[in-house]
């Protein structure tokens, strides 16, 4: 019975082989069996398929007769699919008609996985124009080398096409893209492939159907901070599309790009736009053939390229299993097994190297050439398509129509390729310049307004953001919140300020001095910091330190000075008495210190000489001769020790006391006095500390109230809680209520004008962020910074929720850590500021005493040194012009020999003339004579 059936089966091969040999116009043909496996809507490989038959049939010189057996696949159930492909195929071994190839054109999804399933289950020889790369044909993905051979898929254009989405954003340095696709091409299995790799935020979709779907499509892409868009489909979707879209997507920080299979023109009703317009183009070379075949076989199905890749595929697969049934390479016993005997691991082993073949065929392409891969190792399928070219070409839209239409380039097909771009400018002017929003709170010297500046601001943040887009490659739109606040949380969970801005998507960027915050970092997220820990701290007025260049005269009261003017006085008067009353005086006694070498005579003017020049270092040079004035000059002696020794002593105390500190040097000095009131501003990251830590204080409190409190606890537990001092500090409870009965400022300038407003009976502090007061201080010479910084926390730059813009910001601030950029730009604002204001040094207790202080001492020199120069002008007047001639009495020396009068006298310093006698005189004082008789004392 096994021979009977191998008779049988050996017998139906040779006149199956007997078939293939009939007479064709004198010339062998030969038959072959085909199954054609073809989605419903796949209208281009329909069409070419029957242009094929037909092709064939007229040019007998290819020796082709086609039998084809058609099958339609749905898209949906593979279960009536696989029953339909069984059920033709068990029909054709029956009729001893197996299929010699299987030419399958589903594309992708449940009829291309059903169609290779059934192909590789039974070893049957397949030429497949699926979609998909390597590892896509899941059901071809593990296949070993022997069936690598024989089954075969090339990938079509419109599988190729959207890999110019790749090059595009590549050479463009495109950040984010929206990809728009529709029937046309089919885009499932490039999700995750298309843009591998590419550090891209992109979103693929499918077109939506109706004006106003696509309208929120676009918009909900938009909310997205998406502005490249890639619209792939033909030309009637992309009209609808850009018609769909506002005019204000079309302006420069918008980019679009439109790729299609059609070759036609773009027709829109779009008023103004400008985009990127790429479709595919046929060689020189092979536009004859492809007439030929439009104009005698019809071939005119669109999209073109579709069409012709599935004509050149038919047709390069029937004639590779023609030549190889002449070259003898096609199994003679081939063996065809049913759907029902597969049992899952019995394939049929073939003997067949249809790749090899199929790598063979010169016959001539219609539009692009196949590029396939012979190369040992590399797998052919995913790797193998049609190369062809697209012409890249600037279309400008005006008044709906294509007013100007500029070829930049051209794209090869391929799975990595490059653009070759012919105007570099033209493909620049179609980059979408990334325009970012930014919101922003006025604080100096981080955010300033300044209308000769670019964007109208500047600052430590504007130069910061500066460097970033140098960097990341952007342009920006600056605008101030509205409320003025970076962002806090009610009662509610509601946002306000810049953290408001990014959570509803209308800021991409949140810039200033923003404190990073837990609760904000679950609504936002933050770069890394770009500033250093910065804390709160105190900003109060600074003491004023009268100065007075008399200073010195204050250290002692008025009446203090009139008493020892008056006692100055007095003493010289007394002393002037009792040196003239005195009969030990020098004046009453001149015969007695007559050898002595100090001779003083102590009159009125001598005596307040001797008592001024007393109260000196240099002393007041000879004392008295007679008892009683020594006694006097003694006691004034140790009256003006006295007198010195305390101004000398209560000056350095006046001094001192001057210059000490401010009662409050931290912030337990602050929440300890009550007289000095203090806030911070309102809804600022300060105000939020010392709520949060008055409210934990509370919550504290009510955690130990219920310890202590609670019924359970035994005597001895109850007795461990029991303590005279409350346990839980409730110094920020205290603050928190000091700050709201003071009244929270609403704003910075408020909070300044009240702290220059204190008095040291009506206080005021500010609490406010250490770089904000720094600042303060640097450019106001009337306020102080009070204590250590506490509550430190980091600034960073705020971006929306898994943006992108966080891994490219960290990378750009750490570039500009790395190069000290940030701290050339601290030392800019902050110490090299041009508003820096020129303070006088502030009096420290080291210090010494200031010319402001103690400069009266020089000017009492300088007046006296001017009383000099008056005095002496004076004395110089009155001695020449007012002063009369003194009479001297003179003895004349006669000359010997001569005779003549004697003058009876002459003025000092003249000489008189008396008739025609000149006399020689002989000058005497009067008062040089000494009298002849000794004067008489008065007592």
């Amino acid at each position: 019975m096994r021979n009977f059936n191998a008779l049988l089966a050996f017998t139906a091969t040779i006149a199956v082989l007997a078939l293939y040999n009939c007479k064709v116009n004198g010339q062998t043909s030969q038959n072959i069996n085909v199954f054609f496996i073809n989605e419903i809507d796949n209208d281009p490989a329909s069409k070419a398929v029957e242009v094929v038959e037909t092709y064939l049939k007229k040019n007998a010189q290819y020796g082709l007769t086609l039998r084809i057996e058609r099958i339609e696949a749905n898209k949906t159930d593979a279960k009536d699919l696989l029953e339909t492909i069984c059920t033709r195929y068990a029909a054709s071994i029956e009729n001893k008609q197996p299929p010699h190839i299987v030419l399958d054109t589903t594309k992708s999804g449940v009829p291309s996985e059903t169609v290779k399933s059934f192909t590789q289950a039974l070893g049957l020889p397949t030429i497949s124009a699926s979609y998909g790369q390597e590892g896509d044909l899941r059901q071809w993905r593990d296949i070993d080398a022997n069936k690598q051979k024989y089954l075969l898929q090339i990938m079509p254009p419109a599988d190729l096409i959207p890999e110019v989405v790749r090059s595009i954003v590549r050479k463009m340095n495109i950040t984010n893209a929206a990809i728009l696709y529709d029937e046309t091409f089919i885009m499932d299995h490039k999700y995750k492939s298309l843009l591998q790799n590419i550090q891209t935020r992109h979103v693929i979709a499918r077109i939506a159907q109706g004006d106003r779907e696509r309208t929120e499509e676009i918009e909900k892409l938009r909310n997205l901070d998406i502005n490249n868009f890639f619209i792939l489909g033909s030309l009637r979707t992309i009209g609808q599309v850009l018609e769909a879209v506002k005019s204000a997507y079309f302006q420069r920080n918008f980019a679009w790009h439109v790729i299609t299979q059609d070759e036609g023109e773009i027709a829109s009703k779009r008023d103004n736009a400008t985009l990127m317009y790429l479709k595919p183009v046929v060689y020189a070379q092979r536009r004859e053939r492809l007439g030929q075949l439009r104009t005698t076989y019809n071939l005119n199905e669109t999209p073109q390229i579709m069409t012709v890749f599935y004509f050149d595929l038919a047709l390069r697969a029937f004639l590779t299993v023609r030549d190889m049934i002449q070259a003898n390479a096609w199994p003679k016993n081939m063996i065809y097994m049913g759907c029902d005997d597969y049992q899952g691991e019995n394939t049929p082993i073939r003997n067949l190297d249809l790749k090899e073949y199929f790598i063979k065929v010169s016959e001539p392409t219609s539009y692009g050439q196949f590029e396939l891969v012979s190369e040992q190792g590399k797998p052919f399928n995913g790797y193998s398509y049609v190369k062809f070219e697209m012409d890249i070409d600037m279309v400008e839209i005006r008044g709906g129509n294509s007013v100007n239409s500029k070829p930049i380039g051209r794209w090869t097909s391929g799975l990595d390729t490059p653009l070759m771009i012919k105007d570099e400018t033209a493909i620049n002017n179609l980059t979408a310049d990334t325009v970012y929003r930014v919101y922003t709170v006025l604080q100096a010297p981080f955010i300033m307004r300044d209308p000769k500046a670019p964007k109208g601001y500047k600052g430590y943040c504007i130069d910061l953001i500066n460097e970033i887009a140098a960097i990341v490659h952007f342009d920006y739109t600056i605008q101030e919140v509205e409320d003025g606040k970076f962002g806090n949380m009610d009662e509610n969970g509601h946002w306000n300020g810049v953290v408001k801005k990014l959570i509803d998507k209308q800021a991409d960027i949140g810039l200033g001095s923003m404190s990073v915050m837990a609760e904000r970092e679950i609504v936002i997220d933050y770069t890394v910091p770009y500033y250093d820990l910065v804390g709160i701290t105190i900003m109060m007025q600074r003491p004023s330190t009268p100065s007075s260049l008399f200073k010195f005269l204050t250290v002692l009261e008025t009446n203090v000075w009139l008493c020892i003017l008056a006692a100055y006085f007095f003493t010289s008067f007394l002393m002037w008495i009792f040196d003239r009353w005195s009969p030990y005086s020098y004046q009453n006694n001149r015969e007695k210190y007559k050898d002595d070498d100090e001779k003083r005579e102590f009159n009125l003017k001598e005596c307040l000489w001797f008592c001024m020049t007393s109260l000196t270092p240099q002393g007041g040079g000879e004392a008295p001769k007679n008892l009683s004035g020594r006694l006097v000059a003694a006691t004034w002696w140790l009256f003006g020790f006295i007198i010195i020794a305390s101004y000398t002593a209560n000056l350095a105390a006046f001094l001192t006391v001057s210059r000490l500190d401010t009662p409050v040097e931290s912030l337990d000095d602050l929440a300890k006095q009550y007289k000095i009131l203090y806030a911070p501003l309102n809804g600022s990251s300060a105000m939020t500390y010392f709520e949060r830590m008055a409210n934990i204080e509370q919550m504290f409190y009510e955690i130990w109230k219920d310890l202590s409190l609670n019924d359970s606890l035994t005597p001895l537990e109850r007795s461990k809680l029991a303590v005279w001092d409350y346990p839980v500090s409730d110094k920020y409870t205290k603050m928190w209520q000091a700050m709201q009965e003071a009244q929270l400022p609403a704003n910075l300038e408020e909070a300044i004008a009240r702290v220059r407003n204190s008095t040291s009976a009506t206080g005021f502090a500010f609490l406010g962020d250490a770089t904000d007061i720094r600042y303060l201080v640097m450019t106001n010479c009337d306020l102080q910074v009070v204590g250590e910084e506490f509550s430190r926390k980091p600034y960073a730059i705020a971006v929306q929720q898994g943006s992108h813009l966080k891994d490219q910001f960290n990378n750009a601030i750490l570039t500009l850590l790395n190069k000290r950029q940030l701290e050339k730009l601290k030392e800019k604002w902050w110490k090299n500021d041009e508003i820096q204001a020129k303070c006088d040094k502030p009096e420290d207790q080291s210090d010494g005493i200031s010319i402001e202080n103690i400069g009266g001492v020089f000017i009492v020199i300088f007046v006296g040194i001017g009383m000099a120069c008056i005095t002496l002008l004076f004395e110089y007047w009155w001695y020449k012009y007012r002063k009369n001639p003194r009479i001297i009495d003179v003895t004349e020396a006669a000359p010997s020999g001569k005779r003549g009068k004697i003058p009876e006298g002459i003025i000092l310093g003249r000489t008189e003339k008396r008739g025609n006698i000149k006399s020689n005189i002989v000058l005497r004082s009067r008062f040089n004579q000494y009298p002849s008789k000794t004067p008489k004392p008065k007592f």
